[in-house]
């Protein structure tokens, strides 16, 4: 079963701001932080700055429960990266059939909107995987606020 999910977070932050956060390996870190790690080979610092092919795997991540106990991994596969705009991921993982992950930025008053849309199949524990992501994502998008403060709506 193919499950679907949006999270968006009104951000005190410009777009320029936001996607730098949004692909720096450290921000990554800290918005996962800590329920969980996920490995990145040495020497990258941002997805900006990968030499990739639209749905080529560029390297296996592997996620590590409390950053720690490795459970999970992923083929990380970008299809797309639209500079200050938005990235699309697109990869196979131990745990999904198949996992897309689109993360975009869209301006708004008082800064800007950090969007997460997600269509995800997991192989096993379907309603228990869906349950999951949707708290690590609301997990990460508690972290934005945390990190990029809340932008006040008119």
């Amino acid at each position: 079963m193919q499950y679907t999910a949006r999270y968006s977070s009104h951000i005190k932050a410009t777009p320029a701001q936001a996607w730098a956060w949004m692909t720096s390996v450290e921000s990554i870190s800290k918005e996962m932080s800590p329920i969980l790690r996920m490995t990145m080979p040495a020497g990258v610092k941002d997805l900006q700055s990968i030499s990739f092919e639209s749905g080529k795997p560029l390297f296996r991540s592997w996620f590590l429960l409390f950053k720690i106990l490795p459970f999970d991994f992923s083929d990380f596969t970008l299809e797309k990266i639209e500079p200050e705009i938005s990235f699309v991921e697109q990869s196979t993982m131990g745990s999904m059939r198949s996992w897309r992950h689109e993360r975009r930025i869209e301006p708004a008053n008082g800064g800007c909107l950090l969007i997460d849309e997600l269509t995800f199949e997991p192989r096993f524990g379907g309603w228990l995987a869906n349950k999951f992501v949707g708290i690590f994502f609301t997990h990460r998008h508690r972290q934005l606020h945390k990190y990029l403060g809340h932008a006040e709506t008119a």
